[in-house]
């Protein structure tokens, strides 16, 4: 398992928070975002997927991954 921190821009409320872990699990993966910090904790199997789909499944959301 491969655990990683993103930067993410552009999340402010409750419902930016459920966009991105949403986002995050809809593509086999597990992430816990820190809104205070604008970051997301993500966990996943490298094997399964990769950093990038994460990342554009994140980006679709409307925010900027960095």
């Amino acid at each position: 398992m491969q655990h990683i921190t993103l930067k993410v821009e552009g999340m402010t409320c409750g419902h930016c928070v459920s966009s991105v872990e949403g986002a995050v699990k809809n593509v086999g993966a597990t992430g816990k975002v820190d809104l205070s910090a604008k970051t997301v904790q993500i966990q996943f199997d490298e094997g399964k997927l990769s950093l990038d789909k994460i990342k554009e499944a994140i980006e679709d959301q409307g925010y900027d991954v960095g």
